[in-house]
């Protein structure tokens, strides 16, 4: 059984994977209309990915005998005026998902819940390789600067870039 406490900050954080998803809905959509395809794709998979981390989360405030509760959601941005910046923003908002996922732990440890705690380890790694991979992206978009050339190469290649790939690149540097 969760208490109450732990069942209240699990239900802001299926409001913040939710946010999540919209916010990565609205980076690939604004995406497409610039004609970055390969961006746009990459974000609806990540879109999708944010949804599920929410429903897991979901599932597991119930199975655990809490209600998960739908909550309305902030309307994200729509407009990112640069790729840079939008991927920026990737970054800074993996960042905090990372830091409520630890406050999230904490509470767990304040509670002594650890069945919950374990649960959310898996949270935990997620977050190390979202983080890895919106930096590497980050890091690449930086690198090529204005060069539009770059810039096509980096949109078709963007789709190939996975978390396992992001890992090994930052392994080595």
């Amino acid at each position: 059984m969760l208490s109450k406490k732990l069942e209240k900050a699990l239900n802001e954080q299926i409001r913040i994977e939710a946010e999540s998803s919209q916010v990565y809905l609205s980076m690939a959509s604004w995406a497409e209309v610039k004609g970055l395809e390969g961006v746009a794709g990459f974000m609806y998979g990540h879109s999708d990915e944010e949804r599920m981390h929410m429903l897991k989360l979901v599932k597991y405030v119930n199975e655990r005998g809490g209600h998960a509760v739908v909550s309305e959601l902030k309307a994200p941005e729509t407009d990112f005026g640069s790729l840079q910046t939008m991927l920026q923003q990737l970054y800074d908002h993996e960042v905090f998902v990372s830091q409520s996922i630890n406050d999230l732990v904490h509470i767990t440890l304040e509670e002594k819940d650890y069945a919950t705690h374990n649960f959310l380890q898996w949270y935990v790694a997620e977050q190390l390789e979202e983080e890895a991979l919106a930096r590497t992206v980050l890091d690449k978009i930086n690198m090529i600067g204005d060069d539009k050339g770059g810039l096509y190469l980096f949109d078709r290649d963007i789709q190939q870039l996975t978390v396992a790939s992001a890992a090994s690149d930052t392994a080595g540097a």
